[in-house]
């Protein structure tokens, strides 16, 4: 009979505690465990070890084990970015998200078994063995070849294999993609150690049905533009400056997004470097979030993920075909894709509007823009029917309008990341979203030359206006328990 994964005696009751305490204790408990000392690192290993164990895969992209482990890379950075007890509050967010998918009866009961892991007669066969479970739908079987593969080759190859799924997939889901790659960044900081496990649940998402689609049009400009056997440089310089802006404004002005491929393989296949490239898709990707008139907080992938795909730019072992693929494909997410039937026209956001503004110095603007955000008016959720085509409130404007003018006055970036992670801290809605486009934008402003580095930060806070006050439980709890 299977028996469930046991981990490690030092990890292991740390384990149990996340899974069996009842949700109505488990912030204050959890609270008390790290006041005692307990490190963020282990907490946050702990919870992501129990909701992969004790947590189902439900059938869409909400529930389970995904969204817990996808947030952890940018949670414990912002755990950083908030003084005091406060930064206690991402740590009580990720456990109280991790114990409720446990406990949730659209996920559980469920115990992930320990399995054992199938060698169908060597590395190749085993990859086909693989590649054949996908093609019929068979996760269970595909997590166990996996098991193998970690095992047996690099774990840079490994995810190469699981991207030549994943990535296809993408046009059926932006998770596909998302889901392998941020667990893979959270386990740059918990430990290769948890490779085969906490990667589990990725390979048996991205193994199940639908089988993935072909990339014909996507495929026809790798070939058309030679990009798979022309040398392509890899690192960017201040000589790409004029290409890289004109790219990314590009971008930013399209209205149909099917022109954007063919936009990239075009600056590849005339020299712009694949780190440049990757630049210009992000500058372009913060000028198209400013156009939307998205209302669904959860619409964050425009940000996240073409900060995934230029982290994957970089990483070992996963061949230039599928980093090419993957930058090819940013636009093809259903929740990229629908925020092109809601733009306004450029340029966003309103030079004239910001001109307007009354001129305030750094805290009194900090104050004003906080402010627009704690003010924005309460969701009447009898209204809302689908939550993919909510639309922003007119007042969302008034806070990107206000971080506008912050670039513009050439205010200190990091006193206003400071104070947006605080902002963030409050959701629980979004199930990690908020976290992971704050993170997205940090990371992405100090990776984007000037003058356009600034489009990141006016996006945080225009995502931070749109999130702010849709679900805040466990956030009022939280507060209630250190002010005790």
């Amino acid at each position: 009979m299977h028996r469930p994964v046991r981990f490690a005696d030092d990890i292991e009751p740390l384990v149990q505690f996340i899974e069996e305490t009842d949700p109505s204790r488990i912030l204050e408990d959890t609270l008390a465990k790290l006041r005692d000392g307990l490190s963020v690192k282990k907490v946050l290993t702990a919870s992501a070890l129990a909701v992969t164990r004790s947590s189902d895969l439900p059938p869409g992209h909400h529930g389970g084990p995904l969204h817990p482990l996808v947030g952890i890379h940018a949670l414990h950075h912002t755990v950083e970015r908030v003084a005091g007890e406060q930064r206690f509050l991402p740590i009580l967010q990720h456990v109280a998200l991790s114990n409720k998918h446990i406990n949730h009866p659209n996920m559980g009961p469920y115990i992930l078994a320990d399995a054992e892991p199938l060698d169908s007669g060597g590395v190749e066969a085993t990859k086909k063995a693989f590649f054949a479970c996908v093609d019929r739908g068979l996760y269970n079987g595909a997590d166990r070849h996996f098991l193998w593969l970690w095992d047996h080759i690099p774990h840079g190859e490994a995810l190469d294999l699981l991207l030549t799924v994943a990535i296809p997939k993408n046009t059926l889901d932006d998770h596909y993609f998302i889901f392998p790659m941020f667990t893979w960044r959270a386990l740059d900081w918990l430990g290769r150690e948890y490779t085969p496990f906490l990667m589990r649940p990725a390979v048996r998402y991205v193994s199940r049905f639908p089988t993935p689609p072909v990339l014909s049009p996507i495929e026809a400009l790798l070939e058309e533009y030679e990009l798979l056997r022309r040398p392509l440089g890899f690192h960017t310089s201040p000589e790409e400056t004029p290409a890289i802006g004109a790219l990314g404004e590009a971008i930013t002005g399209c209205d149909n997004y099917q022109e954007i491929p063919r936009m990239l393989a075009k600056a590849l296949a005339e020299g712009l470097s694949l780190q440049g490239t990757g630049e210009a898709l992000s500058i372009g990707a913060a000028g198209l979030f400013m156009r939307s008139l998205t209302g669904n907080p959860m619409d964050v992938h425009l940000h996240t993920g073409v900060n995934l795909r230029r982290y994957l730019l970089k990483l070992e072992g996963v061949s230039l075909r599928n980093k090419l693929l993957a930058l090819l494909t940013w636009h093809t997410g259903p929740e990229v894709r629908s925020t092109q039937n809601r733009m306004e026209p450029p340029p966003q956001p309103n030079p004239d509007a910001v001109a307007a503004l009354p001129h305030r110095t750094q805290s009194a603007l900090l104050d004003a823009l906080e402010e627009s955000i704690y003010t924005q008016p309460a969701t009447d959720w009898s209204k809302v029917t689908n939550l993919g085509q909510m639309r922003a409130v007119p007042e969302v404007k008034n806070t990107v309008n206000l971080a506008q003018q912050y670039a513009n006055l050439g205010y200190d970036p990091e006193v206003l990341i400071s104070r947006l992670a605080s902002i963030v801290v409050h959701d629980n809605f979004t199930e990690m979203h908020a976290f992971k486009h704050h993170q997205a934008t940090f990371e992405e402003f100090h990776a984007t030359r000037l003058p356009w580095r600034w489009r990141h930060l006016v996006s945080a806070a225009q995502a931070s206006a749109i999130s702010y006050g849709k679900n805040m439980e466990v956030y009022e709890e939280a507060i209630e328990l250190l002010h005790d």
